[in-house]
């Protein structure tokens, strides 16, 4: 599609995925306009910054929680097409503090929706869900039962086991205010279609991660503690859960998805965004490394058990009725082989060079934790979406990003 000439407002364009987007969007001759929130000391975005574009489109000072500011940059904008990123996105902190997730996520939502109504603006709008409203996704029987366990009760029950991968009509169980609070989102953008006849479209992405993504996220996490320890600045990896298996995307393909939902997506529906493959935390850990310059050769326990030799050695047989690269390690956890718990209190990871230690951090385990995301993509591939990015590019942007002094922190 050509956005040439097209007003864009973004919210959170100064966000990770939100910069890329505006990125995108300045290079195709839009006239974009982003919602910010005003910054006391003034200083400038850094993703901003980083992309080389804080000169180059038009800063609007608002709020989410304020539906006067958002009224105004509505008609500062008079925009063709609305990018709604802006949230409170990070998972740990919603546990921690919920009301202002649920305040700025949910009431910020309905805010822009009764603005865009109120103006009888006609602008197509994106809404940036999340792969987290899934939440609790069924992989196995094992799994299934061990769910029933730990929860007591899981509604919507499991019909058919695996949940995997995921489609749109996948029941919806969130598993952190944050999850919640995109769940209300989605259906809002979803009624205000059916019920004012607003244009939304509602996408749920997968996780997607690449250069500047935030260091509070776990992939930033990885790859800012693996560029520390080639840098001697650590002596071992602080993890929580390495069994999580997520669908890891790169932002710059989740960004085309954005791109191509305002072009083609269908007034009213969900699609889903992702990779179509799904690889653990310990995965991302053991590729890094590789990546950075370890040639990774075993890994055991603490006390010396499960030893997995070769571990990050890749194969593409079918699982989940889908053929996808994964590590031996991958394999074994999707066969339930294998599985680390806090009384394994980490893992030596043996290599070419060193033996390095990942060491697990019981305060990094979240209250509720989601097992596994796979997307089924198929509804957004009939649009034309595809998929350039493998996850060693994924990584390898990270690390790079990482190698700037001023980036580790």
């Amino acid at each position: 599609m050509n956005f040439t000439n097209k007003n864009i407002l973004i919210t959170g364009a100064t966000g990770f995925v939100g910069s890329y987007l505006a990125k995108e969007l300045i290079d195709q001759k839009a006239n974009v306009y982003g919602l910010i929130r005003r910054r006391a000391d003034g200083i400038k975005s850094k993703n901003l910054c980083d992309h080389c574009i804080d000169e180059s489109f038009t800063l609007i000072e608002g709020d989410l929680t304020d539906i006067s500011s958002i009224a105004q940059a509505i008609d500062q904008s008079n925009p063709d097409y609305i990018f709604h990123l802006a949230a409170q996105s990070f998972v740990a902190r919603s546990f921690e503090n919920s009301m202002e997730t649920q305040q700025i996520n949910c009431m910020g939502t309905s805010n822009l929706l009764e603005a865009v109504r109120i103006k009888n603006n006609d602008a197509k709008i994106i809404f940036a869900g999340s792969s987290e409203e899934y939440g609790l996704v069924i992989s196995s029987q094992k799994h299934y039962e061990e769910a029933k366990k730990e929860y007591g009760t899981i509604f919507p029950d499991v019909e058919n086991i695996p949940e995997v991968p995921i489609k749109e009509t996948n029941p919806l169980r969130p598993m952190s205010p944050y999850a919640v609070s995109k769940v209300y989102g989605d259906f809002l953008m979803r009624n205000y279609y059916h019920s004012y006849g607003l244009d939304t479209v509602v996408s749920r992405a997968f996780n997607h991660e690449g250069a500047g993504r935030g260091l509070m996220f776990v992939t930033s996490v990885i790859t800012n503690q693996i560029m520390k320890l080639k840098f001697n600045e650590l002596d071992k990896i602080s993890i929580g859960n390495i069994n999580a298996f997520r669908d890891w995307s790169h932002v710059k393909d989740i960004v085309n998805g954005y791109l191509l939902l305002a072009e083609k997506g269908v007034s009213g529906e969900v699609y889903n965004q992702g990779s179509m493959r799904t690889n653990s935390v310990l995965s991302y850990i053991l590729l890094g490394l590789e990546q950075a310059g370890w040639e990774v050769k075993r890994i055991k326990t603490m006390n010396n058990e499960k030893i997995i030799e070769n571990p990050t050695e890749i194969n593409n047989s079918e699982i989940f009725g889908i053929n996808f690269d994964k590590t031996k390690v991958d394999q074994l956890m999707l066969e339930d082989q294998l599985e680390y718990i806090l009384s394994d209190k980490g893992i030596i990871v043996e290599t070419d060079k060193e033996d390095i230690k990942i060491q697990f951090d019981a305060e990094r385990f979240r209250p509720a934790e989601v097992p596994i995301l796979l997307a089924d993509t198929s509804k957004i591939e009939k649009l034309g979406c595809k998929i350039e990015y493998s996850l060693s590019d994924v990584i390898n942007d990270q690390l790079n990003y990482f190698i700037k002094k001023e980036n580790r922190q």
